[in-house]
């Protein structure tokens, strides 16, 4: 159960601090999910909140 995120990343920086277990972080040029830390928000909101505020729309499950 984890999200990544896609090459359309526009490395834009809005789903890092959306993250409510830091799983987010800036990689070289996209920002990356730590899938072994990833929760898909489960316990905190009914939906992952980076999809929610990614306005390339590059996060996907996993």
């Amino acid at each position: 159960m984890s999200l990544k995120i896609t090459e359309e990343c526009t490395f834009c920086a809005a789903c890092e601090p959306e993250c409510p277990v830091n799983a987010i972080s800036a990689g070289s040029d996209l920002y990356l999910i730590d899938a072994s830390a990833c929760t898909e928000c489960e316990g905190y909101a009914d939906q992952p909140a980076c999809v929610s505020v990614c306005p390339a729309e590059c996060i996907v499950k996993a």
